[in-house]
């Protein structure tokens, strides 16, 4: 239990570090200058940290949760499956649902892809190589 705690809180810091370097270079703020119009002019920094941690351990649960059918022998290709299921579920689906509804350039919409890409295998991998279920000892 001591461990799911530590690996929650670092990988929730890692999610807001990541978010923060993704989403705040230069390169990604051209990219998403479409949204500027609707984008806040400053973000609320407690309310980032505490969504940021709560996703770190949800993900971490998640991944404990879904161990024993995750593709891959070791901690590690576990962590990499995992990272391609949750870059799906939160990143593809995403993009895919701006891409029908709004007029955001197609480069804004790669970055995300592969930004979020990077993000999940960063996150995944962390997991993969931290975590591993706790053994039952049988009934």
């Amino acid at each position: 239990m001591k461990r799911f705690i530590i690996v929650g809180i670092i990988s929730g810091l890692l999610f807001g570090l990541l978010d923060g370097i993704i989403n705040a270079n230069p390169i990604a703020m051209g990219f998403y200058e479409v949204h500027s119009p609707l984008a806040r002019a400053s973000i609320n920094v407690p309310a980032g940290i505490v969504i940021d941690l709560a996703y770190g351990f949800i993900l971490a649960g998640l991944f404990l949760l879904f161990y024993a059918s995750l593709p891959g022998r070791t901690g590690l290709q576990k962590g990499i499956s995992y990272a391609v299921v949750i870059w799906f579920l939160r990143v593809v689906m995403s993009v895919l649902s701006q891409w029908m509804m709004y007029i955001i350039p197609t480069t804004a919409l790669l970055y995300t892809l592969i930004a979020g890409l990077i993000e999940m295998l960063a996150l995944g991998i962390f997991y993969g190589l931290m975590l591993k279920p706790a053994v039952s000892q049988g009934a």
